[in-house]
């Protein structure tokens, strides 16, 4: 299924993309289109990137809490009441 849309430009631009057009053989329907795929492919390529990078953060963040979990369980699990101060110190 096909969409149509409108997009205005002024005559010189339109002339101009009309001689383009025809010059490679094809329409400004056509040209526009190859255009907009162009643009929705690129910032869907973007938006991969940047979802990606988000998924290395998060994996890098869980890593960090894993390992800094992990020295706290080695170090005898945290806070020991033998380690609080007496009213007096």
């Amino acid at each position: 299924m096909t969409k149509n849309i409108t997009v205005s430009v002024d005559e010189a631009t339109h002339r101009l993309i009309r001689i383009r057009a025809a010059q490679l053989g094809t329409s400004v329907s056509a040209l526009v289109r190859g255009y907009l795929r162009k643009v929705a492919g690129e910032q869907s390529r973007e938006f991969m990137a940047m979802k990606r990078s988000q998924e290395v953060g998060f994996e890098r963040q869980r890593q960090l809490m894993h390992e800094v979990i992990e020295e706290i369980t080695a170090d005898g699990g945290g806070l020991h009441m033998a380690d609080n101060l007496t009213g007096e110190e």
